[in-house]
């Protein structure tokens, strides 16, 4: 018998969904307003983007460790992404890069705050036969948005002649209607317990060997794969106008957001190698293509595989985390990844922006296709000893 998907597990993603239309808004048309409007180089882009994910991935260890602690994850979660829709009213006020930084870090905090409560609490609502599915579900609909969130970035831009400050007003909408639903539609299970066991930093050690080999090649990883900023500045490279531009962060969304449920499903079937291995060749793909083929149709196909990589890896990688952590400290698991993850993050797009200026753009994809193979020859050693995320049994669904 086929594990259901919880309705829980539906709301968190139709929640991300609402915020990633927000935020993917803003992020297809900042890089543009902060090259084109403030003048900013793309060692600076990298910077401000890098630092802005990395904080955001860096918050999610004491998010994830205080939802294990209290086993609240709800209120961490309304928090984050509450926290995220405010910050929405700063960019269309942004007068300097300052005040477009600290719009930005301030949203990407929401985001740290949310992350590993929100993943926390769809590994507990999610019976262990649909653990890829549910995380390929969220993935999925998350990236829905990111395809909303570009496409009204197009229109808005266009209608209104170039005003990227009135074109951030529409993100601020998406973004308090994700709160109301997570006010009002969102449950944690009802035979949760109310408080957890005493947690201390120490027990980081209790995560297990398996749980940071999956960690250590996830780090590899995102080394290999820098801000999506980069995406859009090169299509603006190889010719695309303002107007245009974004387009590249549409046809990256849609493949993720078509293909990350059946990842997950396929995951849960006994497929992951196949699946990681595939998303790696992709990236690697993607990459060489960026750097190789300088035209408008260059920049979209190697976009279009970045979002092939993306469905085939990142929901896997979240659920091989679930699956090789203990269940008492799975918030916690989940921020230590996304600590280590977002340190990577940062210095691969300081160093994306920094090869960009220095030595071109061809350059910084080549650098990214040669990370990409070291982490899959790191995927190919470890794999023996990671665990299978098809269950052993059909246990039946928790209550939403």
């Amino acid at each position: 018998m086929k594990a259901r998907i919880p309705p829980g597990v539906w709301t968190l993603g139709f929640v991300s969904l609402l915020m990633d239309t927000s935020s993917e808004l803003i992020h297809s048309l900042l890089p543009l307003f902060l090259a084109g409007t403030l003048g900013a180089s793309a060692l600076t882009i990298g910077l401000i983007e890098g630092t802005a994910e990395s904080i955001a991935l860096i918050v999610k260890v004491f998010s994830g460790y205080l939802s294990d602690v209290t086993r609240r994850r709800k209120p961490l979660v309304l928090a984050g992404y509450g926290l995220a829709a405010v910050s929405k009213i700063a960019f269309p006020l942004a007068a300097s890069i300052g005040w477009v930084v600290t719009a930005r870090f301030v949203d990407r905090v929401g985001k740290g705050i949310r992350g590993a409560p929100r993943d926390a609490l769809i590994a507990d609502l999610t019976p262990d036969a649909a653990r890829g599915a549910a995380f390929g579900l969220r993935q999925a609909l998350d990236t829905v948005g990111a395809i909303a969130g570009p496409l009204l970035a197009v229109a808005a831009i266009t209608y209104f002649a170039g005003n990227f400050r009135a074109a951030f007003w529409l993100a601020v909408v998406p973004a308090f209607l994700c709160v109301l639903l997570i006010i009002f539609g969102v449950r944690e299970r009802a035979d949760a317990p109310r408080t957890g066991p005493r947690i201390a930093w120490r027990d980081a050690g209790r995560l297990g060997g398996r749980f940071y080999l999956v960690t250590a090649i996830a780090v590899v990883l995102t080394l290999a794969r820098f801000s999506e900023a980069f995406l859009v500045l090169r299509a603006r490279d190889v010719g695309l106008a303002d107007q245009q531009a974004p387009w590249v962060m549409v046809v990256m969304s849609t493949v993720y957001a078509a293909l990350a449920f059946p990842a997950g499903r396929a995951a849960d079937r006994g497929l992951a190698d196949r699946l990681l291995v595939g998303g790696l060749l992709a990236l690697i793909a993607s990459d060489l293509v960026l750097a190789h083929f300088a035209t408008p149709l260059g920049a979209l196909v190697g976009s279009g595989l970045w979002g092939l990589h993306m469905a085939l890896t990142q929901g896997l990688l979240a659920a091989l985390v679930a699956a090789t952590a203990p269940p008492h400290l799975r918030g916690s698991a989940f921020g230590v990844f996304n600590l280590a993850c977002g340190v990577a993050l940062l210095a691969a797009s300081a160093g994306a922006g920094a090869l960009w200026d220095g030595l071109g753009p061809a350059f910084t994809f080549y650098a990214g296709a040669a990370l990409t193979t070291l982490a899959g020859i790191a995927w190919l050693l470890a794999r023996p000893t990671l665990p299978r995320l098809a269950a052993e049994r059909n246990d039946p669904p928790p209550r939403a």
